[in-house]
């Protein structure tokens, strides 16, 4: 299996004790000029990560993403990782990550599936060259998604969780809407995809649907989500992820539920402190940073989009992403400002959440701190540019180094499952792969 394009993978432990109430201060100046990556193809602003946004600049970002050949070590890790997977399936189609007071039980066959595992595990499938119709693990993907169709179709509209189950240890950590958020985030993932089956294809967009829905009334009136776990951030970032998947691939949301999902979570950063509020962190900088970098990454990158169309059109005179340089590329005030509260956020809060002694998160690795490295990852990447080599790098090295033998990587704490942490480790070992596929779909769509 050849994976291009580049990876770099952080380990990521936090110690909320050593990080609890610690605050990042950088020496970046405000006024210091915020300049955009050009981009020659505007119709290839729309590439994605986990299937979400992503600008892509062709004549340089691009070509280094298309020739890039993965390390044979990764190629290595990633191989044996999707082979324990497969094999860690249950037979109803679905994969579990065992509940918050059972942490000690690292058999996957022992514990019940669970929807929220089950996606996350049916994502780093896609994400590795795996589809409904193709793939060495074509057929899990199918039964993956066959049990998550019933998990969503079987549920009672007055049932207040997509699932019964209570206490797994996504749920702990992550919320008890984090069930309906990673199911909703597979199924927009696996809507990019050809889907020959045309009622297979309705039904997913049904449940969809019907996540979108569950997922937009669990929104509190300050933007965050209810129920929240012992990290509330992580489940709102997540959550605004999935709402921004879903309307991208066409699906209805609900835009103030957005608008007041994306005003949350950067009212989490400070941008004239550079400091995270980890209050809603369990008291975990990454947490704070890894969400507001990720859940602000969408409106950083349409910033951008409009500062390159005003240069070619010569509305404005230089690539400062400014409000007067919004306004005169053709952008309301009011919207001005919120794209540049975005873009100043994202870019601050991206710089702080590479910070080594960020990166090192709780002190050692839970299923939290790979998520959280995902989604720093995935912001990255999103806004183009050389820092993306650098992240990758430094997360691919130490995730093959704290692989387990049998192929799977296993969490310290709270989130301590083989099952969720090996598919998230997946998912970053191969984060480049959602990139070149996207640009692959817009090369068959210009033919």
């Amino acid at each position: 299996m050849k994976i291009l394009v580049r990876k770099r993978n952080a380990l990521l432990s936090a110690s909320v004790l050593a990080v609890a109430g610690f605050l990042a201060v950088n020496n970046h100046s405000k006024s210091e000029e915020m300049k955009v990556v050009r981009c020659n193809n505007t119709a290839l602003n729309h590439v994605c990560i986990m299937k979400t946004i992503l600008g892509l600049d062709t004549s340089q970002e691009g070509k280094r993403i298309s020739v890039f050949k993965t390390p044979e070590k990764v190629e290595a890790a990633i191989k044996k990782g999707l082979e324990w997977t497969g094999k860690a399936q249950g037979n109803d189609g679905g994969w579990g990550a065992g509940t918050h007071y059972n942490q000690q039980v690292t058999d996957p066959h022992a514990v019940t599936s669970d929807p929220a595992t089950t996606s996350l595990v049916a994502m780093s499938l896609l994400r590795t060259d795996n589809t409904l119709e193709k793939g060495e693990y074509s057929k899990n993907l199918k039964n993956a998604t066959e049990f998550l169709l019933k998990q969503v179709e079987d549920c009672p509209d007055v049932q207040p969780y997509l699932t019964k189950l209570e206490n797994t240890q996504p749920q702990t950590k992550l919320g008890r809407n984090i069930d309906v958020i990673l199911t909703a985030q597979f199924f927009t993932n696996i809507l990019r995809y050809d889907i020959s089956d045309a009622q297979m294809k309705k039904r997913i967009e049904k449940a969809l649907d019907k996540c979108v829905a569950r997922i937009q009334k669990g929104q509190s009136n300050d933007g965050s989500w209810k129920d929240g776990g012992w990290a509330p951030v992580l489940q709102s970032a997540l959550a605004n992820n999935a709402l921004e998947s879903a309307e991208d691939v066409g699906r209805k949301v609900d835009t103030a539920v957005l608008k007041r999902s994306r005003n949350y979570q950067n009212g989490n950063f400070d941008t004239k402190t550079n400091a995270a509020v980890t209050s809603e962190a369990a008291g975990v900088l990454l947490y704070g940073l890894s969400s507001t970098t990720r859940a602000s990454a969408k409106d950083a990158r349409a910033a951008q989009e409009v500062i390159v169309r005003g240069m070619a059109s010569g509305a404005i005179k230089d690539e400062k992403v400014t409000e007067e340089n919004l306004r005169a590329a053709g952008v309301d005030a009011i919207k001005a400002k919120e794209l540049v509260t975005a873009y100043s956020i994202n870019k601050a809060s991206q710089q702080q959440a590479l910070r080594e002694d960020v990166m090192q998160g709780f002190g050692n690795n839970g299923g939290e701190e790979f998520m959280s490295f995902l989604m720093t990852g995935e912001s990255i990447m999103m806004q183009g540019g050389n820092e993306w080599e650098k992240w990758y790098n430094m997360m691919s090295g130490k995730l093959v180094n704290i692989q387990n033998t049998d192929g799977s990587w296993q969490g310290h704490h709270c989130i301590t499952s083989p099952v969720f942490c090996t598919a998230t480790c997946l998912l970053i070992l191969s984060i480049h792969n959602d990139m070149q596929f996207s640009m692959q779909q817009h090369q068959k769509k210009s033919n």
